[in-house]
């Protein structure tokens, strides 16, 4: 359940760092330089999130016990 709730927190947080550069690059460039900079970046951010997720919440490992 938190792999989810990671992802979802990133993916969105994602989301708006993707729109607002996108935005940027839209008054600097124009429209067509917008959408392939949005594109590229949302699904760049979502791979990451995924695997911030994944290595966020990967249960630790126990040290070895000596006998």
């Amino acid at each position: 359940m938190a792999l989810i709730v990671w992802y979802l927190g990133l993916v969105i947080a994602g989301d708006f760092l993707a729109y607002f550069v996108g935005l940027l690059v839209e008054y600097q460039f124009g429209g067509w330089a917008s959408m392939m900079v949005f594109l590229v970046l949302y699904f760049v951010l979502l791979w990451a999130a995924w695997i911030f997720s994944v290595w966020i919440t990967e249960p630790r490992k126990a040290a070895p016990v000596n006998c």
